[in-house]
This record gives structure tokens, C-alpha cells and sequence, in this order.
């Protein structure tokens, strides 16, 4: 039987829930293909939304009018922000989810959107065809049942199901996540239209039964107060009387560690069982005893899977030694005697892409209409996953329309910065997004993500009328304060009083508020006291008032930065060009170029392997040409 569709995605995890609402909400006609729909939005490992970087890349979602940050607001168990006792750019929100809650929202979102078709069925073959300027184009899919879908699009977002195989000791089989069917035929196909595959891994901790667990023993982690929601949809005072459900942290010791040492061969990753790279900053918990062998102890979260299950995850804890060692090892920590293991933990091996066969719309440089997103391009974690399928969905509906891709600078997102990773420089282990990989991490930081994005996301089209009015709103209130600030004047008599009470020198003379907030004790909620005219703002707005004013010399350099590379940035590569004519480029540099095929020439500087003596041929070569 033959169908069609315009658009088609492959998989109904992170990444292919964001490409296929996309791609639908922009008007295309879609199909997200699930091998189950128990499946769909699947929280396998951890059953949390953010942290350290990835709470950024939820909130830069949601300004571009994707679907994430909506679910998880709803679906909260408790919520927490990382690292406040430092600077607001590594600031990042945390949310425990309800998992079984999630999944249920986010099948439902999918089923009641316009020109969105979900489908259970397993995509065993993708059907291309050359075309006259040699690439080759995607024609249709191919289902287990039999059926031709053709369509003019395909997103493959198969997180760790192509291939996929479970490891728990000496027992080996194939399955996806939780025991669900891999994926199998499809490597193959993807093999036959050119895509190069590579092999990786990654694992989840053991899932124990709450009651049998003593929680006394162990040091509660409460949720915070009144959290900021993730979404721009919800109002800010939504969690103002929301209760929490505490999250716990253990120790191990030197029982733990003995039972792991003396087992450890019989872990597959030490037996040789595993052949597939692991993430290198979310190993297991063997392998954190390898790498760092002078740590006494390790730090664990056992944190809860949903209001309504006994089900507690143990964070830190992945593992895929066999199962009596995993509850030998689970009994040796504090409170957890009596525990009872519901889910056993397992490493899992899988097949995904090398990113570098994509430029940065996600489309595969050599088969036209071929698009990747999430694990399948070598990520780690949710929010990746998420991110990569908002940008693929969307320049699959633009490339169906006819209408030139959305590219994402580095400097503008965390979203363009994973995907300018990806393709630029590659990976060879599962990439997660820290704060640390962006160099311009001041100027990306979660409170102001609307501002930095939603006025695209509004010109793309998945941002309504209603929420861009808020928008601008909001951004002028923030001004408006700014201006404010900047422009009402103390007198010594009337600020040093305060300036004492925080410990910072006092005026000489007068000073506008903003130099006041600038001084490092002083906090945009501490300056109330010497500002009686203050007016009553959202929180959003005095959150990233205080930012701006109080960081404003360090972003502007950083802008300042941006601009002197912005040439670069513009100065566009022939995709034809031949790099081994170019005299004076060197034999490394020339290889790199060629095989990257990178977009411009600042992707170009940042490919490994190409110094800046080089950047300066090619700028020549384009001056001459």
C-alpha cells in the first residue's frame, strides 16, 4: 500500500515530538512514525527537564514556540535552580517531571494537532533516488507492514533504538529503552543512501521501590519556593502554591566501592562486552571509581518518578554490572538495606550518525531532503534531543515550502552553539551542552532567551500574535526600568546609609541607581530600600533588569566580540569550491575543509585542524576570486 505525506519522522522521543509539531503547527502536512505509542516522550534514564546548560536550551525552546518547556511546567514534581551561588550566565533551572504524566501530555499535544498524523509503525527502509546535481533525495519510507510512505522529507530521530542493544553483565540482548523493540533494518538502508554510522553508549541506574527505602538516613534536598515556570505561556505565579515532592541525596562508601572492585570484570564495559563510546560526563558508576580512584565517596540523588509510583531513581548510580552485584551494591548504602530493585540497570549500545555529514539546518549534506536530530546525531540528554528536533522540524516544513533554512549563530543561542559543535567540529562520544562550551555564555542566558529568540520564532511562524504582543511588553517594561535606573540620582546622604549596611564603600558623591546596582554586594532587590519610586514588575522583568544592569560591561565586551567576528560569519564559502587548489593552504587544513564543506568562513576557523593562517588564505582566495 502507498501513502504520502510531505514531511515524515522517524521516532517519537525528545527530538521527534518537537520536528513534528514544527513542521505541522507551520502548516505542512506530517507523520510522526512511533514503533509504540508507549513510547512516545519517554523519560528512559533520569525523569528530569533541565540543569546545568540544558535548563537554558529549555528555555531557548520555548522562546522559538516549541513544546517542552509548556509540558514540563505542568507535569513538575519540584523545581530547583543550579548553581545561584554563582553568576547568573550558569544559572539553569532543574525540573523533576512526573514521567508517566509527561508522556501522557505529550502524546495528547501530538493527537490534537492540525496536520499531524501519528502513526504506529517501524520504519525499516528510507528510499532515495539521484538526482541531476548528484545528490541524492529522499523519495519514501518503507514500514515493517509493508507500506511505501513517500514524501519529499524525513527526520530520523531514533534516539538509542537503531541497533540497539541492552548489556546487564554477562547478558546481552537487543532492545531499545526499557526493553521496548530496536529498531532493526534501518541502519542498513541509511548505510546504502551514504550516511556514515558510528556506535555509542549509554546507561541508566537501577530503579528502586520508594518504601523500602529509609529515607530518614538520608539528607532531604527540598524543592525551591514559588519557581519561575519554563514557558512564557504560563503565568509566573503558577507554582506559587504548588507543593513539592523532596528529592534525597547518599553517599557511597567504602562498602560500595569494595563490592564494585571486586566485581568490576564482571561489568560489560570492563569485560569487553561494550565496544560503543560512552559519555564521558555521566559515566558509571564503575567507571567513576577507575577515573577517579581517590574519591572516598559519590554522590547520589534519589529522586522520585511520579506522585502515583513507588518507582525512586537513583542519580550517579548507572551501571551495567549483573544484577546481584547491583543490589549488593544498592544495600550498602545508608538507608537503603532492605531496597528492593523494580527495574534492573543496563547499559545500552546503539547506532547514530556522524554530525559532521550535516550542515547546520540538520539536513545530511549529500541526500537532499534527509534530515537528523537528537542521540541519532550523537547528543546526550532531553533537552538536546529537543532542541535539534525544533531546528530540523522547521527547515523540513521551510524545504517543503521553499523557503531558505533557519541557521542559528553560536552566538545568539545554546542551540546554535550544539548544533554548530555538531557539524563544525564533530563528536566522538555523546555530546551534552555545558555552559562552558559557549564562549559567549553571558549573553545566553536563561532570562533572556525570549528576548533573544521569540522575535524569530514569531517571524518563523510557531510563536502567535498574543504571546509576541506579551513579548513586547515585557521587553519594553524592561527598558523602561533600565532607563530608569540609569537615570535617577543619590546624593551621598542618601545611599551610603544602605552602601554600609552591605558592606561596600560609601559615595563621595552622588551616583545614579545603576552604578549603584553595578557594585558587587548590591542586588536589584536590596536596592529597593533607597528606591521608594520603584514600580510593582513581574518578576521575569526585575530578574533580568538586575542582570542587565549589574553584567552590562562584560556583555557589552562580549558583543563587542560578536561584532568583530560577525565578517567572518558573512563571508560565504562556494560550496564547490576546491580547497587542494588553494596555494598556500596546508595539506591538513585542505582535507578538513573538504570533508566539512563548512558554510562560511567563521564555521571554517573553528573546524580542528585549521590554524588562523589558514582563515587568512581563504579570505585572500575569496578577495581574489
Amino acid at each position: 500500500m502507498s501513502l504520502s505525506t510531505k514531511v515524515a519522522v522517524i521516532g517519537a522521543g525528545h527530538a521527534g515530538i518537537e520536528a513534528a509539531l514544527a513542521s505541522a503547527r507551520l502548516g505542512v502536512d506530517t507523520v510522526l512514525f512511533t514503533m509504540s505509542f508507549e513510547s512516545i516522550a519517554n523519560l528512559p534514564c533520569n525523569p528530569s527537564i533541565g540543569g546545568t546548560a540544558k535548563g537554558h536550551l529549555v528555555y531557548e525552546i520555548d522562546a522559538l514556540g516549541g513544546e517542552m518547556g509548556r509540558a514540563a511546567d505542568l507535569v513538575t514534581l519540584q523545581s530547583r535552580t543550579l548553581n545561584t551561588g554563582k553568576g547568573a550566565a550558569v544559572q539553569s533551572k532543574r525540573i523533576q517531571a512526573d514521567r508517566k504524566q509527561y508522556q501522557a501530555l505529550m502524546k495528547q499535544t501530538l493527537e490534537r494537532t492540525p496536520n499531524l498524523r501519528l502513526v504506529q509503525s517501524e520504519i525499516v527502509a528510507l528510499d532515495t533516488e539521484l538526482g541531476e546535481d548528484g545528490r541524492r533525495r529522499v523519495r519514501a519510507l518503507r514500514t515493517r507492514l509493508g507500506e511505501v510512505w513517500t514524501c519529499e522529507c524525513a527526520v530520523v530521530a531514533t534516539g538509542t533504538y537503531l541497533e540497539s542493544a541492552i548489556f546487564t553483565g554477562d547478558v546481552v540482548y537487543e532492545a531499545g529503552p526499557d526493553n521496548f523493540l530496536p529498531a532493526k533494518g534501518l541502519s542498513a538502508s541509511l548505510r546504502e543512501a551514504g550516511v556514515r554510522l558510528v556506535r555509542f553508549k549509554t546507561g541508566t541506574p537501577a530503579r528502586v521501590k520508594r518504601s523500602t527505602i529509609d529515607l530518614s538516613c538520608l539528607e532531604e534536598q527540598p524543592g525551591e519556593e514559588a519557581p519561575l515556570p519554563y514557558s512564557a505561556d504560563h503565568g509566573e505565579e503558577m507554582f506559587a502554591h504548588f507543593t513539592h515532592l523532596p528529592c534525597h541525596i547518599v553517599y557511597t562508601n567504602a562498602e560500595t566501592h569494595r563490592i564494585i572492585r571486586e566485581n568490576i570484570t564482571r561489568s560489560a564495559l570492563y569485560s569487553g562486552k561494550i565496544h560503543g563510546t560512552g559519555p564521558r560526563y555521566c559515566p558509571s558508576i564503575e567507571d567513576k571509581l577507575v577515573r577517579f580512584a581517590d574519591k572516598e565517596r559519590h554522590q547520589l540523588f534519589v529522586e522520585p518518578m511520579g506522585r502515583d509510583t513507588e518507582e525512586m531513581y537513583i542519580q550517579g548510580f548507572s551501571t551495567s554490572l549483573p544484577t546481584d552485584v547491583q543490589l549488593r551494591m544498592l544495600r550498602s548504602l545508608d538507608g537503603f538495606a532492605n531496597a528492593e530493585i523494580m527495574r534492573y540497570a543496563y547499559a545500552i549500545e546503539y547506532d547514530c550518525a556522524d554530525p559532521l555529514q550535516m550542515d547546520a539546518s540538520l539536513e545530511f549534506k549529500d541526500v537532499c531532503g534527509l534530515f537528523g536530530a537528537g542521540q541519532f546525531n550523537g547528543t546526550s540528554g532531553y533537552e538536546e534531543a529537543a532542541a535539534q528536533g525544533l531546528v530540523a522540524g522547521i527547515n523540513a516544513a521551510r524545504r517543503v515550502k521553499g523557503l531558505s533554512p533557519v541557521l542559528l549563530p553560536r552566538a545568539g543561542s545554546y542551540i546554535g552553539t550544539l548544533i554548530d559543535d555538531l557539524v563544525t567540529k564533530g563528536t566522538n562520544e555523546p555530546y551534552r551542552m555545558m555552559t562552558s562550551r559557549s564562549e559567549y555564555r553571558l549573553l545566553l542566558r536563561q532570562d533572556n532567551a525570549e528576548e533573544r529568540l521569540t522575535p524569530l520564532g514569531h517571524e518563523i511562524g510557531l510563536v502567535s500574535e498574543e504571546r509576541y504582543s506579551r513579548f513586547l511588553q515585557k521587553k519594553a517594561a524592561v527598558e523602561a526600568e533600565k532607563a530608569r535606573l540609569e537615570h535617577t540620582y543619590l546624593s551621598p546622604a542618601e545611599a551610603n546609609g544602605f552602601l554600609e549596611s552591605v558592606g561596600e564603600t560609601p559615595l563621595k558623591s552622588g551616583a545614579s541607581l545603576g552604578d549603584i546596582l553595578r557594585r558587587p554586594a548590591v542586588t536589584y532587590e536590596a536596592l529597593a530600600e533607597i528606591d521608594p519610586d520603584r514600580p510593582t514588575l513581574p518578576r521575569t522583568v526585575a530578574t533580568t533588569v538586575g542582570i542587565d544592569i549589574k553584567y552590562a560591561g562584560y556583555a557589552n565586551r562580549q558583543l563587542s566580540e560578536v561584532a568583530r567576528r560577525r565578517h567572518l560569519e558573512e563571508k560565504l564559502l562556494p560550496a564547490d569550491i576546491d580547497y587542494a587548489s588553494i596555494r598556500g593552504l596546508r595539506l591538513e587544513a585542505a582535507q578538513k575543509l573538504a570533508a566539512i564543506r563548512p558554510r562560511t568562513v567563521g564555521q571554517a576557523s573553528r573546524i580542528s585542524g585549521v590554524s588562523p593562517a589558514d582563515v587568512t588564505v581563504l579570505l585572500i582566495y575569496l578577495g581574489l576570486k
